[in-house]
C-alpha cells in the first residue's frame, strides 16, 4: 500500500512540475503484491468467501471430512502456485527483467511481494489443515476476536 501511495504521489508531484512520469504500472504491480499479502490474514479471520452453502447441506458427520478435503486441495494448489511465483520472481531477478513502461521498474520487486503473500497463504492453509486433522473445528466458525458478536451492555 505504501508503494502505491509513493508511486501516485510521485506522479502527481511530477505532473505539477510539468514532468511526465507514468507511475500507473508501478502502482498496479504494488497493488498485486498488497492483494496477495492480505490473503493469509483474511483466511485466518474467516473473511474469505467460503463454500459453506454447499458444505452446510452435507450431514454433520461428513462436514468435517469435506472441510479437510477443501483445505488439502487448497493447500496443494496454493503451495504449487507459491513455488512457481517464487521461481518467477527469482528468474526475473536473475535476468534483470524490467517493466516496459515509462517507469522502468525491476519486475522482481513486486513479484517478491506476491510470492511472499502466496507463501504465507499456503502456510495458513497447511496450518488449518493440521488443525482440522487434529480434530479441531474450522476456525472460520470461531466468534470474532474483537467481540462484535457479543451484545453491548
Amino acid at each position: 500500500m505504501v508503494g502505491i501511495a509513493v508511486a501516485i504521489a510521485a506522479q502527481i508531484t511530477a505532473r505539477m512540475r510539468g514532468v511526465t512520469l507514468d507511475a500507473t504500472e508501478a502502482a498496479g504491480l504494488c497493488l498485486a503484491a498488497s492483494t496477495f499479502f492480505g490473503l493469509a490474514h483474511t483466511f485466518r479471520r474467516g473473511a474469505h468467501v467460503r463454500i459453506s452453502l454447499i458444505v452446510d447441506r452435507f450431514p454433520a458427520r461428513f462436514r468435517h471430512g469435506v472441510e479437510i478435503f477443501n483445505c488439502l486441495l487448497g493447500a496443494v494448489v496454493v503451495s504449487y502456485l507459491a513455488w512457481h511465483v517464487g521461481g518467477l520472481a527469482l528468474q526475473s531477478y536473475e535476468f534483470n527483467d524490467i517493466s516496459p513502461g515509462l517507469l522502468a521498474m525491476p519486475f522482481w520487486i513486486p513479484q517478491t511481494g506476491v510470492a511472499i503473500g502466496v507463501a504465507a497463504f499456503a502456510i495458513a492453509l497447511i496450518d488449518e489443515l493440521v488443525w482440522l486433522l487434529s480434530g479441531g473445528r474450522p476456525r472460520y466458525e470461531a466468534p470474532d476476536e474483537v467481540g462484535l458478536d457479543r451484545p453491548v451492555a
